[in-house]
């Protein structure tokens, strides 16, 4: 099985841009039919989403660089190769890296991206033996949980009081619904923690016996990045600036103390912008100058290039799914009333959470599944008697489920581990197997 799914992945899975521009076509093929859209009108749709990732995009650029960056600094590569040296087999690699990973992204979902796969290529680097393929598809496979993690962006949404809230749910949701109803509701950690188990074992076993797929670690070494001082004799005052810890010192003192006061005195919750700030200003400390910090930046700079192609694209795929023509109708509105056609009280959340995972393929963004889903399902889920926690809950599921087969997610991942979507999707189809059935029948128990 799993030869017959990395083999049918190895073939007909393209490049990531290329499946970017495969979705646009599917999007604006349906979208014509099912929305009564003329092709004029999902064009403008699409041009008109293109450049509304562009914040998001710049956050997923800086969290990819900055991770890296920090990954790079004498202190940390220490501390990462010391951990990478506790595994002393294949499988308890991968078990160890699926593990770290996962936690990690309950915990963060941009730091457990960064982390599991720089920890994964450092194993790789001191481990003989070890399929890299499985080893980072088993640090990306952690993302898996996000949603449902301390970082969830609906949970997190619904959590927040505000006419926002009230709006975006058509009235529906009128206070706020606290994370101890969804991300820290029982049903959902018993969830969480089974989903966890189930990739750890299943990573673990997919590990070949025979044909490994190994890397030559010369090939994951970075080329270190070495800046010189200058001859005290010889030195200016700008090579003075250049090379001063003190200014690196009073940089990171000041990115530190904003954290301290927005986290610890402010009530902010640590979201995307913390965790690339905690990067960054670590990174910069750790590096020692600020010279070493930007030679350090600008080398790790390329691995986003991924990034800054894909993401106007897939906002576009999202112009499409959420544009609304003269039928007054969109594609994804169609695809959530077709679930409630169905429903039962009982049904209703997995339904829930099979729509958000087929959007989810169109529409990778927590935040475009809340604009989309909100005002229909939290309106359907009350008429059926549906816990409001449980309807939101059902939708972030939904929405990371399938970020196992969505390349978008694994930009970053991929482009820090040198690989294409290609190389780990075979066994993050598994994955997606394995968990579904765990999600699935999590939802069903917890609605009853």
């Amino acid at each position: 099985m799993i030869k017959f799914c990395v083999k049918l992945v190895q073939r007909w899975l393209p490049e990531p841009f290329i499946f970017a521009i495969i979705l646009t076509l599917v999007a604006a093929c349906l979208a014509m039919p099912i929305c009564h859209q003329t092709p004029i009108e999902v064009i403008e749709h699409w041009g008109g989403g293109v450049w509304n990732l562009l914040a998001f995009a710049m956050q997923m650029a800086l969290v990819l660089v900055c991770g890296s960056t920090l990954a790079a600094a004498p202190a940390i590569k220490r501390g990462i190769s010391a951990l990478a040296g506790i595994p002393k087999t294949p499988p308890a690699a991968i078990a160890l890296v699926t593990g770290v990973s996962a936690i990690a992204c309950w915990l963060n979902w941009g730091f457990g991206l960064i982390v599991g796969v720089i920890f994964a290529k450092e194993i790789a680097r001191r481990l003989s033996g070890v399929d890299y393929r499985l080893l980072i598809a088993s640090a990306y496979s952690g993302f898996v949980v996000w949603h449902a993690g301390l970082s969830g962006s609906i949970p997190l949404t619904m959590a927040t009081p505000g006419e926002a809230l009230t709006k975006a749910t058509n009235g529906i949701l009128t206070s706020p619904v606290p994370i101890s109803q969804t991300i820290l509701e029982p049903h959902n950690l018993v969830i969480v923690a089974l989903v966890i188990v189930a990739i750890v074992v299943t990573n673990t076993l997919m590990h070949p016996k025979k044909d490994v797929v190994t890397v030559d670690p010369a090939l994951l070494e970075e080329e270190s990045v070495t800046v010189a001082r200058p001859d005290k004799a010889s030195i200016t005052p700008a090579q003075r600036m250049e090379h001063s810890k003190v200014l690196s010192w009073i940089v990171a003192l000041i990115g530190f103390t904003y954290l301290i006061v927005h986290l610890g005195f402010r009530g902010g919750s640590f979201d995307l912008g913390s965790v690339i700030m905690l990067f960054l200003f670590l990174g910069v400390l750790l590096h020692g100058t600020p010279l070493a910090y930007v030679r350090a930046f600008t080398k790790a700079a390329t691995g986003a290039s991924g990034i800054i192609l894909q993401f106007p694209f897939y906002a576009g795929i999202m112009g499409i799914i959420t544009g609304i023509g003269a039928s007054g109708i969109c594609f994804g509105t169609v695809i959530s009333n077709a679930c409630i056609s169905i429903s039962t009280p009982t049904t209703y959340p997995l339904l829930t959470f099979i729509c958000a995972a087929v959007l989810n393929m169109f529409v990778p963004s927590g935040g475009g599944h809340w604009a989309i889903q909100a005002p229909i399902m939290f309106a359907a889920g009350a008429d059926l008697g549906v816990d409001p926690g449980l309807t939101g809950t059902a939708i972030a599921w939904g929405d990371a489920w399938t970020n196992l087969i969505q390349p978008f997610w694994a930009i970053p991942a991929l482009a820090i581990a040198k690989l294409d979507a290609k190389d780990i999707m075979g066994f993050c189809l598994i994955d997606l197997l394995i968990t579904g059935i765990i999600i699935c029948s999590g939802l069903i128990i917890w609605a009853m």
